[in-house]
């Protein structure tokens, strides 16, 4: 069997927490491995070539059991994402009870989400693959459906809302999710002057300053 190289990727940074037991730390890095193998032959061989049978060979395990976990190879390549956001969010309950949320997610999301994206040909890549393939677009929405919820239920608990019943904490993370996801993409996109937290952190700032566009200047 051909291996894969190693690379830097989410499904490496996310930690496996000790309090489980051996049966749930088995599966879940049976999972990982499956997420990164799925991913690594998506950035490394193009979307065709992650194939269930070929994700299930380089992550060393049978076709059945990639089936036990993921309905599909998109869900499997996307997984790890999912996973990091897990993470980030765990980093951004971690801060003082007491820090305003915006000085949270500024101090945290730059630098852990520059950790877990990995290189700048690996997102091209992924982004080529949703705007190419209508299976994985749809896959792409549900995994950020799932990072917002996540964001959701962190910011309802900082801020002591109903995530349920109001609206704030449900916009707070759909436009903090819209911010993350264009400072990535111009980064990715981009001529690479300016890096990647730097952008994410000035993303931030625009959005808590109510995006100032075309804002007309004192007139004194």
């Amino acid at each position: 069997m051909e291996t894969l190289p190693k690379r830097k990727t989410p499904w490496m940074v996310a930690g496996m927490t000790l309090r489980m037991g051996l049966r749930e730390r088995k599966k879940l890095a049976t999972r990982a491995a499956l997420s990164h193998a799925a991913w690594s032959l998506m950035v490394e061989r193009g979307l065709d070539a992650a194939t269930p049978d070929a994700i299930a060979e380089a992550a060393d395990v049978s076709p059945r059991t990639f089936r036990n976990y993921f309905a599909g190879r998109e869900e499997a390549i996307l997984d790890g994402l999912v996973s990091c956001g897990a993470s980030v969010v765990a980093a951004l309950r971690a801060r003082p009870a007491g820090e305003p949320l915006w000085d949270s997610l500024t101090q945290v999301l730059p630098s852990f989400v520059t950790a877990f994206i990995g290189r700048r040909d690996d997102i091209v890549a992924l982004m080529r693959a949703v705007e190419d393939a209508p299976a994985m677009r749809a896959q792409h929405l549900v995994t950020f459906e799932h990072v917002h919820l996540q964001l959701t239920e962190f910011v309802a608990e900082r801020t002591g809302t109903d995530a349920d019943h109001d609206m704030a904490p449900r916009l707070m993370a759909a436009v903090v999710s819209t911010a993350l996801r264009t400072a990535v993409e111009t980064w990715a996109t981009g001529d690479g002057d300016v890096a990647l937290p730097d952008l994410i952190r000035e993303s931030l700032t625009q959005v808590r300053a109510g995006l100032p566009i075309g804002a007309v200047a004192p007139a004194w």
